[in-house]
């Protein structure tokens, strides 16, 4: 199987390039990538947990599902795209923000993204992918927020840094 490519990007989102995804966090390169959010009527977001198996950040919290625009791909399509093979539904995403943030993991890869927030509704359960999610909940943000502090160990660099600068955009 060959391996998923990354697009490349400058700080104006502008495509430079292409390189396999490991070797883009090998050298922590800036990359596009996106990050959805998953909201019910209640107002409470669906959290997912990386499967245990996971290259980085295994069995840690996060956003409900995460990942990298492929050639040619749109934002939003990525996002539909990567949410049914993940989380097993399809709902309707809006881009909200973007941001470049720089994560190095204690593997000797870094996360060096151009990572465009993603956020849609949905009310029923997942139909999880046990090769990507370990386990997921819905939770009120200002938990998460709360939980965050208390136990920042439980959550993944990306999370923690998107809550951190745009929990305003989630919270609204």
């Amino acid at each position: 199987m060959q391996e998923e490519l990354v697009i490349l990007v400058n700080e104006q989102d502008e495509q430079i390039g292409l390189m396999p995804k490991q070797e883009a966090h090998e050298k922590a390169v800036l990359h596009r990538a996106f990050s959805v959010f998953i909201f019910n009527d209640k107002g409470e977001l669906m959290l997912q947990q990386r499967a245990l198996h996971k290259y980085h950040s295994p069995g840690l919290w996060t956003n409900t599902c995460c990942s990298h625009q492929r050639e040619g791909e749109s934002n939003i399509e990525a996002g539909t795209r990567r949410l049914k093979e993940e989380m097993g539904f399809t709902t309707d995403l809006k881009e909200t923000t973007s941001f470049i943030y720089k994560a190095p993991f204690d593997n000797g890869l870094t996360e060096h993204e151009y990572d465009h927030i993603l956020v849609g509704n949905y009310n029923d359960e997942p139909k999880i992918n046990k090769d990507e999610v370990h386990a997921w909940k819905w939770m009120p943000i200002k938990d998460v927020k709360e939980d965050m502090k208390s136990h920042p160990d439980n959550y993944t660099a990306w999370f923690k840094i998107i809550f951190d600068k745009f929990y305003q955009h989630l919270s609204s």
